[in-house]
């Protein structure tokens, strides 16, 4: 299987996942560097490899009212401040060609958001330039459809492939999580990441904007853990309930150690036994 190599941590060998994770959205400055600092730390704790996320600008919020984030000139100027001053490696989504050039220039892993992630020019121009492409697999797609993005990224050339999985729409305002999905699509050959955060969304789901289930993340992840997983993905905020997106299905920053402790523990069984996916 290809493994992607970042710093100084592979994804992929089986000898542990990868953890990223970080506020759906920038939300400032400050609250950002904070968040990053505190991740990093636990990681560093726990020796559990960490990537930084939060997005520059949600260009798909469910309301034209929602809050979006800073926008790409002033997002990006934030996650490089993060990389180099907290010294962590960073991904965001990208929503537009007009901000590909500059995306690439700060992030260390540029992600293919689910609503995109069949457009084929949009696709192959984020493979041309990121270093690593993190795709998040459409809630609209089955597990096998994914072979057909990662033809599209390889075309390209660029072999530096994740895959995310972030469950499937079931029926409305909805998504379920099929852990058959994770060996299926790791089966091409590529790193598989869950995202235990927006698999547990309800999209939609609160009107003018996206519900959630945050109780249910612990359980989704451990299974996803046990059963081999790459990369565990998850949404935090040091008080969700305030959050200005995706509160609802993001974790209280609190509650980590206690989570990572256990996938750590469960991570380390299942890949000593040789179950890994």
């Amino acid at each position: 299987m290809k493994q992607v190599t970042l710093n100084n941590f592979t994804i992929g060998d089986q000898t542990g996942f990868v953890f990223i994770a970080g506020p759906c959205v920038l939300e400032n400055e400050a609250a950002a560097m904070e968040i990053a600092s505190y991740l990093k730390e636990l990681t560093s704790k726990l020796q559990i490899p960490f990537i930084y996320k939060a997005s520059y600008d949600k260009a798909n919020r469910t309301s034209v009212h929602s809050y979006r984030g800073p926008g790409a000139e002033k997002g990006l100027k934030i996650l490089k401040n993060i990389k180099e001053k907290i010294g962590v490696p960073v991904l965001s989504d990208v929503h537009r060609f007009e901000e590909i050039d500059a995306a690439a220039d700060v992030l260390d892993i540029m992600q293919i958001p689910a609503f995109l992630c069949r457009q084929t020019d949009f696709v192959v121009e984020i493979a041309k330039k990121a270093k690593i492409v993190n795709v998040k697999k459409g809630q609209f797609l089955a597990p096998g459809d994914v072979a057909n993005i990662i033809q599209k990224i390889k075309t390209a050339g660029n072999e530096n492939i994740l895959i995310t999985e972030r469950g499937a729409s079931f029926g409305y305002n909805n998504l379920v999580f099929d852990v058959r999905a994770l060996p299926i699509m790791r089966a091409m050959g590529y790193p598989v990441i869950f995202d235990a955060t927006h698999s547990v969304q309800l999209p939609g789901g609160a009107g003018t904007t996206s519900g959630g289930e945050r109780d249910m993340v612990p359980y989704l992840a451990r299974a996803a853990v046990a059963a081999g997983v790459d990369g565990v993905f998850m949404e935090v905020h040091p008080d969700p309930e305030k959050a200005l997106c995706d509160g609802a299905n993001s974790l209280y920053l609190s509650s980590l150690e206690e989570l990572l402790t256990t996938l750590k523990k469960i991570d380390e069984i299942t890949k000593a036994m040789g179950n890994g996916l």
